[in-house]
Formats: structure tokens, sequence, C-alpha cells
């Protein structure tokens, strides 16, 4: 991703320039018009310069470097992958993964595990991994497979009408819409522009219904429906007379179970932050202690002096020290740091934590059982926990309040994991400020993010900007060697600071907005990105493109600009057809050979990993995608090739590969290598096909301003008449299918119910609420695990169409009965306990338990006295941990059930 990013930004380079190359164009534009009347009034030079055309060249020149480096980079995947395999194949072994969350290992050898994980289906990784990531792959598949049909549409008539268009254009520009010169063969374009753009808009719709009915088998299915989060609805902007549980239990009746009024917690967080800081500390002290203990016993005996004594009785210490520590470490060499730095009284740290801690552990306890028993300030915003999930979400799509923007927006399926706490606290009036801040800043953050991208575009080129500002000739008195840093590396670093610093503020903006969970974070994430997308990396790159390259010509010949434009802007799709083959080929190769994360795995993991619990978290925690800023990227492909699709259609063969190649790369991370943290249900997907349809009105317009340039009356009445429809259709299939993407039928409530009768023989009661143990077990499914045998559905409940007819009728052969076999069954049983139940949407600083520290255990038994001590304060173990023979620290990876292990929840 870092790639990709560097290079958007190199594409963004070129806008800020315009204005210097205008500058000096205006200056010498007398001589140079008079240059091209010469040039124009001798036809060598006029033939010289059609010769010339850099097109193909340019393509060439760009395919050569990048092929090689594709195949650099999956020749050392090949090798690496066999070697590393912690990195490259993560997902077949770790054992921080249950069983069913695990991929299928592949053949070891070099290639013969093409054919293993080509028999993978994708719906491996919405059974194993997340919805989110499935949508993923299949929208890059239908991206690929929607410009692999353009070029079918458009090659056949457009190749033929572009090459004999008369318009003197060689090489790539041949094949353009700008090497049309007669106006009746515009109409090709716009009967061809019909059918494709229609083609688009049909994708688009039948995608949402495939989404929409995937979306209800995933949610109805029993291992999501029983989930706590599907049955608890978020309500912000509460009124503080409706801060009360009696009242909030009037008002949804018998179906409530739990409520949970959010607090303000601002103290017991600050405590519980300064506990968990201290504890650490003292994990590292303890190992690093014992470390200290073991190297020197080590030295000990390779000098031989003392052996190796280990401890009989833990319980026989004398003094804080501990007296088997104090054989091995000098007093003056145990563990110690100042209490303010550099200045502060120099401490052991050992004991300091420990004192600390015996003060901080009761009072932090004293705290969350006050917040428990109620005692805590209510800040606006409540969950409401339900028996069953027809019950929330009959809450959920309910109007709560009387009032506007009270108790509103609501959230339901929202995982107490990803709620960000501290925007619990807005209230309506100031959400709505928040939003108004947090958009104009993003709009006017993507219109002038060329000014700083600019600034560092000059900076790689001073002897340009030197000759237009002689005053900076004092840097051509620097030595070479600064001289080449300046203007070649520097550039380079503060792009890269640029581009990874824009996801970041993105984020930090869609989280100053109010979103109150973070894939609702991700969600808005992902339209501000895919702004800045469309605007940064594909407008403005087009249009400075076009004007650059006839600016000169249109100086010099004001009343020829429409046709140079109408010329040169198909031109530009040349840049683009580079772009798709770098994105093809770099940066899916790339994507899997990982290199960066690789190195950072490898070389930090030795440097930073100096206790057990980080060397465990390093090695059991996955890479993880941003939903946000990952699909925009992608999405904006799609909308390059849909754009240029009738000006260039050369630029949809490109695509076509260069998206497909994306896919397979995501498709092997997805498959063996990432895992998700944050699931949005889906919900990227439909963003994601929404704003693929921006580029169909970006093709419309532009053709209709081509048109328009090339006062071509008729094709332009005919391309307004399909704007006019398309907007039209638009708008009414987001009125149809918006409240399926947002609520659950209950008709599918009966349906389900039958499913589950056909899966085990489990009659479920109906959704009436008045048995709540019959509800918990009905959207459990534990009967099911338990009772009897899991049968499979079979088949689905229609004969197997043919290709046209399942792509025609996808309201019929992907419906709900179909997809639903999709989802996995049996995956894990949801159960709660007790504590899990009660503390499942309270603040963390409530729910939070004190630490278990881990360090490494020794063979003399310093580990094992010093868990004696500490355990009387904090708990603590030395199991799973300990030294080689080397005196190198290592834990128990294979089995990766170390003592801070926790089992993952299914909220």
């Amino acid at each position: 991703m870092d790639t990709l990013n560097d290079f958007n930004v190199a594409i963004q380079r070129r806008s800020p320039s315009v204005s210097l190359l205008r500058h000096v164009i205006q200056r010498r534009a007398p001589a140079f018009c008079q240059e091209q009347n010469i040039a124009g009034s001798n036809p060598q030079a006029g033939n010289a310069q059609e010769e010339d055309d850099p097109s193909l060249s340019s393509f060439i020149s760009t395919l050569v470097p990048v092929l090689i480096l594709a195949v650099v980079f999956i020749s050392l995947f090949l090798l690496l992958r066999r070697k590393f395999k912690r990195n490259y194949e993560p997902r077949t072994f770790l054992g921080s993964l249950r069983p069913q969350e695990r991929s299928p290992a592949l053949p070891q050898g070099m290639l013969n595990w093409f054919g293993p994980f080509a028999k993978i289906p994708d719906s491996f990784v919405l059974n194993h991994q997340s919805l989110d990531g499935f949508l993923l792959l299949r929208y890059l598949k239908v991206a690929s497979a929607t410009c692999l049909v353009g070029c079918c549409i458009t090659w056949p008539v457009l190749f033929p009408i572009n090459i004999t268009g008369g318009g003197g254009l060689k090489q790539l520009n041949l094949l353009t819409f700008g090497n049309v010169v007669d106006k009746n063969r515009y109409y090709a374009h716009v009967f061809i522009a019909w059918i494709f753009l229609g083609f688009v808009f049909y994708m688009v719709a039948r995608e949402s219904i495939y989404y929409i009915n995937l979306r209800q088998a995933y949610l109805l299915s029993p291992l999501y429906a029983a989930r706590m989060s599907s049955r608890t609805v978020l309500f912000t902007s509460v009124p503080n007379e409706y801060l009360d549980e009696g009242l909030l239990r009037r008002m949804f009746g018998r179906g409530l179970k739990n409520i949970w009024i959010a607090n303000d917690c601002e103290e017991i967080e600050s405590l519980v932050e300064e506990r968990d800081q201290v504890a650490m500390k003292l994990e590292v002290a303890e190992t690093k202690l014992v470390k200290l203990a073991n190297t020197n016993r080590i030295k000990s005996m390779k000098k031989g002096g003392q052996s190796n004594e280990p401890l009989g009785n833990p319980n026989e210490t004398t003094g804080e020290s501990g007296s088997m520590a104090a054989k091995w470490v000098p007093t003056d060499k145990r563990p110690t740091h100042r209490l303010k730095p550099l200045i502060g009284k120099k401490v052991d740290t050992i004991n300091w934590c420990r004192s600390e801690l015996e003060k901080l552990i009761p009072k932090v306890d004293a705290l969350q059982a006050a917040h428990r028993a109620g005692n805590g300030k209510f800040i606006p915003s409540v969950f409401v926990e339900f028996y069953h999930q027809s019950e929330a979400q009959s809450a959920f799509q309910s109007l709560t309040h009387h009032q506007a923007l009270h108790m509103s927006p609501r959230f339901i399926g929202v995982n107490p994991e990803e709620v960000i706490w501290k925007n619990l606290k807005i209230t309506w009036a100031s959400r709505v400020v928040r939003n108004i801040v947090a958009i104009t800043f993003v709009i006017v953050l993507i219109v002038f993010w060329s000014i700083p991208v600019g600034f560092v575009g000059i900076l790689s080129n001073i002897k340009s900007l030197i000759a237009l500002a002689p005053f900076l000739s004092f840097l051509e008195q620097v030595p070479p060697v600064i001289f080449g840093l300046i203007q070649g590396l520097l550039p380079a670093i503060l792009l890269a600071v640029l581009m990874a610093l824009l996801p970041i503020i993105l984020r930090l903006a869609a989280k100053f907005s109010g979103a109150p969970s973070l894939s609702a974070i991700e969600l808005r994430t992902q339209n501000f990105y895919f702004g800045f997308q469309v605007v940064q990396v594909f407008l403005i790159t087009t249009l400075t493109s076009a004007a650059s390259a006839s600016v000169t010509s249109i100086l010099c010949k004001p009343a020829e600009a429409p046709t140079l434009l109408a010329e040169n802007i198909p031109k530009a799709s040349n840049f683009y057809i580079s772009y798709f083959v770098l994105q093809g080929l770099t940066i899916s190769s790339a994507a899997v050979l990982g290199i960066a994360g690789l190195i950072i795995f490898r070389l930090l993991g030795k440097i930073l990993d100096t206790t057990p619990r980080k060397m465990y978290k390093r090695w059991s925690t996955l890479s993880a995608l941003g939903w946000g800023t990952v699909f925009p990227v992608y999405t904006n492909l799609a909308v390059i090739a849909i754009t240029y699709s009738i000006i260039a259609p050369l630029v949809l063969g490109f695509a076509t590969i260069g998206l497909y190649l994306i896919y397979l790369a995501y498709r092997y991370n997805l498959l063996f290598v990432f895992n998700s943290h944050i699931d949005t249900k889906g919900l990227v997907y439909p963003r994601a096909l929404q704003q693929t349809t921006t580029g169909a009105y970006l093709a419309i317009v532009c053709l209709i301003g081509l048109f328009g340039i090339q006062a071509a009356p008729g094709p332009i009445v005919l391309m307004v008449i399909f704007l006019i429809f398309v907007v039209l259709f638009h708008i009414s299939l987001n009125s149809a299918l918006e409240p399926l993407l947002k609520y659950l039928p209950k008709s599918l409530e009966a349906e389900e119910q039958s499913l589950l009768v056909a899966e085990d023989g489990v009659v479920a009661p109906h959704s009436s609420g008045t048995d709540k143990g019959s509800h918990v077990a009905a959207s459990n499914g534990m009967t099911s695990s338990t009772d009897s045998p899991r049968k499979d559905l079979g088949p689905a409940p229609h004969k197997k169409p043919n290709f046209i007819t399942k792509f025609l009728r996808p309201d019929l052969y992907t419906d709900y009965h179909t997809l639903r076999r999709l989802v996995p069954r049996g995956f894990a049983d949801i159960v709660y306990d007790p504590v899990t139940e009660r503390d499942a949407y309270y603040h963390p600083s409530i729910s939070s338990q004190t630490p278990l520290l881990w360090i490494p255990r020794d063979s003399m038994g310093v580990s094992r006295q010093e868990c004696h001590h500490t355990g009387k304060i904090i708990p603590i173990s030395d199991e799973g941990a300990g030294f080689n023979e080397k005196g190198k620290l290592t834990w128990d990876a294979e089995t990766a059930r170390p003592p801070i292990w926790q089992e993952k929840i299914y909220y």
C-alpha cells in the first residue's frame, strides 16, 4: 500500500507544475509561436512530429521496468514463502486462531501450491474470516469482469471507427476518440455508451441485490442472530430525563433484557491507565531481573564458578529484593528508574511498582463497583439489549423520540470492542456542528492538497526553481552531496510522509464528526478517501495532463482551444494505461511479497521484544486491512476505467488485467495472511458500488463536453437524454434498496426457522416475546450443537440455472435461500458467561480486570520467588516462557496458549 500511495503522490505532483509551465511559456510565447508557425509551414517537420508520437514508446518504457520488478518480487515471494511461514501462511497454523478460523495448509514446493490455492473458493474467506474480506474479493472480480465485458462491447465497434477517423494521430492515440473528425461517427460512441454504461448500472443494481440477500442470510443465521451485538441497539443523543432504567424498560416493554447507560469515566479511566502502565513497568523490570540473573549464571558457569542451584522452597525469602536474585544480581544492578526524567529520585523499580499497585488496585476495584451500581455520572448514550434479534430490529427501525435528533442516530450490531467511548458524550447539537466542520475540513483538504504536494514536487527540481526565482541561487553553492540529498532524497521522504498522514487525518476527521464505532469511522473514511482519490488522483491529473499537452498551442492559437482540448483529453488516457500496468504488476506482486512487513517483523522483533508478552503479541497479531482506505483505491481504478471506456477503450483491457491481478494478490493475503479487526457487516460493498457509478456519470459528462467542443448537436441531445434516464433510474434504485441495506425484514424470520428445522430438526418458538428462555435458545442455536447432529441444507430450492438466466435474475438465483447455504454453520457456539453478559457494554475501564503479568522461568528459581512475592499484589505467572542454552529469551510458540492468552469473544 505504501508503494501505491507514493505513486499516487507522483501523479498529483503534476498538477501544481502547470502554473509554472504556463508562466515560462507566456514569457517566451512570441518566439515559441514563431517556431510553431515555421514548423507548421514545413511539411517534413509536420511529418516528423506525427511519427514522433511518444504514446507507444512511453508505454513500453513503463512496461519493461515494471514487468522486471514484478518478476523479481514474485520470485522473491516464491523463495521466501517456504522459509518464513509465519509471514506468508500464518493463518494455517497460528495457535491464537481457533481451528475453524484457520486456512488449509498449502504444499511447500516452489510452484505445486498453485492448484490447491485455485481450488479454494472465495466463500472460504466468508466462512473463516469476514464478510468484508469476501466482498472485497467480489468487488475486484466484478470490476474486472465489468471491464472485460466493456472490452467486448467497445472494441469491435469503436476501434475501427477511431482508427479510420482521419485525425492523423499515431500509435496508441490512433485508438482514441481524439482521432475522429467526422461528426456523424460520434453516433457510434453515443450508442455504445448507452449499452456499456447501462450495463454498468445494471451491474450495480445486480450486485446490490446480491449483497442485500447475502447480508440477510448472514445476519439472520444462528451464528450472528445469537450474538449480543445483533440484539443490542445503541441510542445516542439521549435526553437526560430518559437516562433512567425504569423509564427505558417501560418504553421498550418485556422484550428488553439489559440496559447499559454510558458513564463519564474520566477519573476511573485515568486510574486504570495508570494501573496498567505500572503493571507493565513491573513486568518489564521482573523480566529484566530474571534475564540478568540468568546471564550472570551463564557467565559464572563459563568461568567455572557457581553452579546451577534450583530453589527448593520459593517461600523462603530474605528481604524484598529476593534471596535468589541477590545471589546473581547485586543490589546496585537491579532494575531502577527515576520518578521524574533526569532530575527525579532513583528508585528500585520492582519495589516501587509493588508499592504503587498496592494502592492503585483497591482504588480501581472500588470505583468499578461504584460505576456498576449506577453511581457514576451518566452521559447521553444508552445500550439496550433485547432477548431476540427481531425485538432489537423493531426498536432500531422505530422512531424512538418525539423530538428531532433526540435518541438518534441509532446503531445496531455495534461490537463493544469497536466503540469510541469518548464520542458517546456528544449531544445532538454538537454532533451537527461537528459534522459540518469535519465535512468542510475534508473538502478544503481535498481541494488544496496539491499545495503541499506541489511544494514537494518543486523541491525535486531545484534547478528549474532557481531559474524562476534567482534569489535562491545560493543553493547552487552547497556541496554536491547535500544538493543531491535535498533534490533527491528529501522529496521522496516528504511525499511518503504526506501520503502516510492522509489516511490518519481522514480517520481523525471521521472520529471528530462523532462516529460512535470503528466500523462507522471506516465507512465515513471510505467516503472521504474516495473523494480524495477521484479529485486528486483522477480529475486533476487528467485535466492538467490534457492542459499541459495543449497549453502551448492554445496560447499561440486561442481560437482553436476547443479543438485542441478535444484532441488532448483522450490522449491523457495513455497515462492511465501506464497506471494500470503499474497497479496490476508492481502493486499486486509487492502486496504478496510484503517485504516491508517481513523486515519489520524480523528486525524490530529482535530489537524491541524484550518480554514474553511483546514476543507473543508480535507473533500472534496478524495484519489487518483498513476497509475505509482500501476500497476507495480500487473503486477509483474502476471509475477511471469506466470514464475512459468510450473516449479511449484500450484502457478497459489494461484495467481488466490489472484489477484481476490485484484480486489474486488480495485473495492470497485474505486466505493466508490477513485478519479482520473491524467488521462493517459488509456495508463497505454497497457504498463502493454506489461510488463506482461516479465513473459512468463522468463518462457521460465528458462525452457531452467533447461533443459540445466539436459542435455535434445530435450526439449531445442523445447523451443528455441518456443522462436524465440514468439519474432517474439511479434515484429509483436507491429509494427501493436503501431500507434493505439498513434493516432486516420480518418476513424472513419464518424462513430462517424453516431452515433451522431442515438443518437439525429444532422447532424454534414464534418470536412473540412471551418465553424469554426459548428465545435465547432459538437464537443461540444451542440445541443443534449438543442434542442432535447437524445436517446440510442441501442444494438450493430451484433448478440449477444456466449462466445467462442466473446473471439476469439475481433476485431468484442469488436469493436468501441460496446464499444462506454460504453462511458458516456450527462455526462457534455463542455462549456468554455471566461476567461477560454483565460487563459487555460497560466502558472498558469499568470492566477491565487487573492484568496478569508474564515473566520467563529460569532454572535457578529466581522467577518462582519473584512470582511468590509479586503474586501477593497482582497476578503473575512464569509458565510458557524461559531461556535457551545461550540465554536467549524464548516462549512456547507451538501451542500459542500462554498464560495471558484469552479466547476470542464473539460479541
